[in-house]
């Protein structure tokens, strides 16, 4: 049997998949954009950190969801290297996920930022 890591090789793998996933997957460098600007546009305008939180919490989300897509998509290329109509819904449906967060979080920024954005434009 297998020893099982040591904590310190837990945290330190689990940054190699987010290092492996950013490097790869062009979607989780978009997402890493869009919050980026997005967490910019917060300390502009100066959002509340209630509002901050919920911002950190939905792209936290979106880029779990994306994480666990890649990792979905790894296991199934693994198992499955010839095209299968199961394979496709598996992996069709790991980036619905990503999409329907990705629509939520943009929802949830809409409402954070609609009143301060029309107070700078007024």
């Amino acid at each position: 049997m297998k020893p099982a890591p040591k904590r310190s090789d837990t945290f330190r793998y689990a940054a190699e998949g987010i290092v492996s996933a950013i490097k790869s997957e062009r979607n989780m460098r978009v997402h890493l954009l869009a919050a980026t600007v997005v967490m910019l546009a917060a300390m502009y305008f100066r959002l509340p950190g209630r509002d901050i939180a919920v911002l950190l919490i939905v792209i936290g989300l979106v880029i779990a969801a994306e994480l666990v897509n890649t990792a979905l998509e790894a296991v199934v290329d693994l198992v499955s290297p010839e095209w299968h109509p199961l394979a496709k819904t598996a992996k069709d449906t790991a980036a619905g996920a990503v999409l329907v967060m990705a629509i939520v979080a943009v929802c949830v920024g809409c409402l954070l930022f609609y009143e301060p954005v029309m107070a700078y434009f007024q």
